[in-house]
């Protein structure tokens, strides 16, 4: 064995371990895939074992490549964190930024404002990462997180920048057909459709102005893991949701939707910045904070006449 570990091989590795395919982590690495086939069999020749279970329609870790994506993630990480504290040194911005967001959000909001952010700044790239699920930002080497929650308590640095409004919705058939629920223990009584990713997936709670609490286990036929997901199935009446205003606005500006229970609300959530602890950030991540921020501190979808996205160029 040569005197130096493959750290090529095991950066590879770990990324498509995370993206579970090796066209993507080809693209990721703007390699090719054979090139890319090539070092990872060449790092399960050096360390003797198969890290990949390897089929025509599925991707899996063996059990050696379970024991060692963790530590390969974190030696990535590692990597990138030296190189990029390298590029900080440079007053010019440039190198990766790692971003992260929610699908849907990432989809219609974050992704049509990062090409004017791109133009500005030549020499800084983005990964950005979409996902409803939490993501751990320290393992996997995430700069910037934007969160739509109300934030726990953490070692994560946390910057608020508006509030996300929920509304109990559905189409003007469903409550033609149901009736309109005046008080939220009515919702037990209709058919509600679930998001699987919130705190208590199987409890509705509610507060009123004065302060009063209700809580309502939901029933109905569908759940997903993203919000987006009911939209279809609302339009077309097949039950209610608790949506926020960012995913709903156009159906009800249309009327395709109607908001019921203006008079109670869910608990207050928030879009938030996240990065992880530590300083100095480097100058291009303090400019996509700045930006996201300045874009962000007053939604288009909250203005008086709402858009699908802000235009970069207004901001």
């Amino acid at each position: 064995m040569s005197t130096l570990p493959d750290l090529e091989g095991i950066a590879v590795f770990a990324r498509v371990a995370e993206l579970r395919s090796f066209s993507a982590a080809a693209d990721d690495l703007h390699l090719s895939k054979a090139t890319v086939s090539k070092i990872v069999t060449r790092l399960e020749e050096r360390l003797g074992t198969r890290l990949f279970h390897r089929t025509t329609r599925r991707l899996s870790l063996t059990d050696a490549g379970q024991r060692l994506q963790a530590a390969a993630s974190a030696l990535l990480a590692a990597g990138e964190d030296i190189e990029n504290q390298g590029l900080s040194q440079s007053s010019e911005p440039r190198g990766l930024v790692r971003l992260a967001a929610p699908m849907s959000f990432g989809l219609d909001y974050v992704a049509p404002i990062l090409p004017a952010f791109l133009q500005r700044y030549p020499d800084v790239s983005i990964d950005l990462h979409l996902s409803d699920a939490t993501v751990d930002l320290i393992g996997l080497g995430i700069d910037v997180a934007l969160r739509i929650a109300a934030l726990p308590d953490s070692s994560l640095r946390a910057r608020r920048l508006c509030t996300i409004h929920r509304k109990v919705v559905g189409s003007p058939a469903y409550f033609a057909q149901h009736g309109r629920p005046t008080h939220p223990s009515h919702l037990a009584e209709h058919a509600c459709l679930s998001y699987a990713l919130s705190p208590t997936p199987d409890v509705w709670r509610f507060q009123n102005a004065a302060g009063d609490q209700v809580t309502v286990r939901p029933t109905g036929r569908l759940r997903s893991n993203n919000g987006e997901a009911f939209t279809s199935a609302l339009r077309a009446g097949l039950g209610i949701a608790v949506q926020p205003d960012f995913l709903c606005w156009s159906d009800l500006v249309a009327g395709r939707l109607e908001a019921v229970l203006p008079d109670w609300s869910p608990p207050a959530i928030a879009l938030h910045l996240v990065t992880p602890p530590g300083d100095p950030r480097p100058v291009r991540v303090e400019l996509l904070l700045d930006y996201l921020a300045q874009i962000f501190h007053r939604p288009s979808w909250q203005a008086p006449t709402p858009t699908s996205a802000i235009t970069p160029a207004s901001v």
